[in-house]
């Protein structure tokens, strides 16, 4: 069986890769999916002059905030409450009210300018009153709790909107601030008056001010912008082009596409639902097409599209909160991440590979192969940006100058072809989009501020860090690593990567440093659980969308994909006292080689214990073997990797033994 996929690669702009072999109609279904599931995404739909008066908005809230954080002296606080008013008008202009009104309108409702009225007034009190209030040594007079409420009240109309299921934790969160007093136990408090919570999480720095909205109004924004430059340059088409070439002959070959070009496109996004919509819409189909199953094709795409939220170099913006949370530079927390998303992919990659070994699948024909010399001649140029920001980074520029410098160099280097040239239409569409994706993490961070507020004001961290600790003591990393692991998970349902991580770090990092763990550790290990909760049952969400792009069955999409993203779940528990695992110039070199190959070895070996195949069909026995193999790989000392080396040849030699002269014969497709 053969058939050609026809391609134009022509063009220099951002287009599928394989244009014939996925509708459009596929792909509408794949966004409304993803708006299904994700608020962030239900956006209205205005005629064109409203939609003018909003690409007007947001092209200046971008080149404002390109400018803030770059030359302007603008001061923290006053950035953030520029910020957010800049929210606060896209959320209410560009998000419904409710689930079900009409999203096709011809201007904003009544209730929209009210909205959008009083948010102006709360924060426009706070810009210009802030100092006074400062000034007074924090005493607050009437009108200033009436900005407070009014601010307040508004940021949870916005989260609503744009994020609902994190709302609705918020405000679990606020109700604990005032019902604590009825909370019998060590979670009971005294209880806060309105006007002290209030105060607190609207003119303090640890509320809707906080490190969140502080993240959102320069690192997050700035990057998201720049992933909005790539897409507009035609790196999209370029990674999906490379990705081919790599390894598109290769047995399986458009699923190793697939994790190859999710995990660069999940980098930069930060958003796992929209990656699995966008590049979703082209990969599941043609493994489906290439012989894979509905169910296998929707979880690769899941597990791929939800590592790219902690994959270096960009993390999904994620990496720079954790800087921030650290007080270090951001290189070391994206070297720190490099090793652990490295074996993350590589243990998918393998059980893809061992899975179309399995099926007897090849990869694509030499015909639907573009060819990586052209592909390089004609947009290879499209990756210099990548450069740039790396070689910032490292030669010691904070990340704010290294990303302004990357999206200049993006416009730059278009201009490099004609064919992938930016002209001030496309400039100011990477404005607009850029702008507006920001709206849904701007939102989150914002309302995760009321979580952090509680848990500050409350003391809700130090008395969870106690409770824990009766139970887990000193030195029980592993046991206080479980506890961790589960409320992770279960906070992170349903909600961003980004959010997910702040809440799970707010109440979880100190647990985990109380018992051992380096502080560095215990950050990449929240981050970790609370990603992968998109693949976590029964709030699976990035499995749920992929499973209606590829029209399987949700729940065996999900159980697949928490199969292939073992790895990321087994993963955080060795390096939370395997050093090495996260890298760091200062450890010796060699060592960290050492740990890199042997972990490699270990992440292969579970692969092919997971799919029961290594040279051919594996027995139990030889399974068993393999999951051992995988754990002392991993897991430090000489000794275990030894073990583990040796076990791993004794299981090739004897599938290799037990499969010669009688490999399965299948029908090898190529297509």
């Amino acid at each position: 069986m053969r058939e050609t996929i026809p391609q134009d690669r022509s063009a220099g702009h951002s287009s599928p890769p394989f244009p014939d072999t996925v509708p459009s109609e596929a792909e509408r279904r794949a966004m409304a999916l993803v708006e299904e599931k994700d608020s962030e995404l239900r956006v209205r739909r205005f005629g064109p002059g409203w939609t003018r008066v909003i690409t007007v908005i947001a092209v200046i809230w971008a080149l404002f905030q390109m400018y803030a954080t770059t030359f302007s002296v603008l001061d923290a606080i006053r950035l953030r409450t520029v910020h957010i008013l800049f929210l606060l008008v896209l959320s209410f202009l560009l998000y419904p009210a409710w689930r079900m009104e009409k999203r096709t309108r011809s201007a904003p409702t009544l209730f929209d300018v009210l909205c959008i009225a009083a948010g102006m007034f709360a924060f426009g009190y706070l810009f210009t009153q802030y100092d006074t209030i400062s000034m007074r040594g924090g005493y607050f007079l009437p009108m200033d709790h009436v900005a407070a409420s009014a601010g307040v009240i508004i940021a949870f109309a916005m989260a609503f909107r744009v994020v609902g299921s994190l709302a609705w934790l918020a405000l679990a969160f606020l109700g604990y601030c005032f019902l604590g007093q009825y909370i019998p136990g060590a979670f009971g408090h005294a209880g806060f008056s309105w006007n002290r919570v209030m105060e607190h999480m609207f003119w303090g720095t640890q509320g809707l001010l906080g490190v969140g909205v502080g993240v959102s109004a320069t690192f997050i924004f700035l990057f998201v912008l720049f992933g909005s430059f790539l897409k507009l340059s035609g790196f999209s088409a370029f990674i999906n082009d490379i990705s081919l070439t790599l390894v598109g002959r290769t047995a399986g070959g458009p699923a190793k596409v697939s994790v190859i070009a999710s995990a660069l496109m999940g980098m930069i996004n930060g958003s796992a639902l929209a990656n699995v919509a966008t590049t979703g819409a082209i990969t599941i189909p043609l493994m489906k097409r290439t012989g894979y199953t509905p169910e296998f094709a929707g979880a690769v795409e899941a597990v791929a599209s939800t590592g790219g939220q902690f994959a270096p170099p960009i993390m999904g913006a994620v990496g720079f909160i954790m800087a921030e949370f650290l007080g270090v530079p951001y290189t070391k927390v994206m070297l720190a991440a490099a090793i652990p998303a490295f074996l993350y992919y590589l243990a998918l990659m393998m059980a893809v590979h061992f899975e179309a070994k399995k099926l007897g699948l090849r990869g694509l024909s030499r015909d639907n192969i573009p060819d990586a010399l052209k592909v390089l001649r004609e947009r290879g140029h499209l990756a210099i940006p990548l450069v740039v920001l790396l070689a910032v980074l490292f030669l010691g520029y904070t990340p704010l100058y290294a990303a302004s410098i990357s999206i200049v160099s993006t416009v730059a280097a278009s201009w490099l072809s004609p064919k992938t040239r930016m002209g001030l239409s496309a400039i100011i569409k990477a404005l607009d989009e850029g702008a507006r994706s920001a709206v849904g993490v701007g939102a989150a961070c914002v309302i995760i501020g009321v979580i952090i507020g509680t848990v500050s004001l409350t003391g809700l961290g130090l008395t969870f860090g106690y409770e824990v600790l009766k139970y887990v003591k000193e030195g029980q990393l592993y046991l206080g690593g479980v506890f961790v692991m589960l409320m992770s998970v279960v906070l992170g349902m349903g909600v961003p990567g980004v959010a997910a991580y702040v809440i799970v770090a707010a109440v979880a990092v100190p647990v985990l440093i109380n018992v051992g763990a380096s502080p560095l550790a215990a950050n990449m290990f929240c981050l970790f659980y609370a990603c992968l909760s998109n693949i976590t049952p029964p709030v699976a969400m990035s499995s749920y969308v992929a499973a209606g792009i590829a029209r399987s069955n949700q729940t065996k999409t999900s159980l697949i994909a928490v199969k292939l993203g073992l790895a990321g779940f087994i993963l955080p528990f060795f390096f939370l006292n395997n050093p090495l695992l996260l890298y760091d110039p200062s450890h010796d070199a060699l060592l960290s080689l050492w740990a890199l190959a042997s972990a490699s070895l270990g992440m292969c070996a579970l692969a092919a214990a997971l799919e029961g195949w290594l040279w051919g069909p594996c027995t139990i026995p030889m399974r068993l073997f393999l999951f051992a193999t995988a754990g002392l790989a991993v897991h430090p000392g000489l000794l275990s990797d030894a073990i583990g080396l040796f076990f791993f040849i004794l299981v090739f030699f004897w599938s290799r033994a037990v499969n010669r002269g009688d490999q399965t014969d299948v029908s090898q497709r190529t297509f």
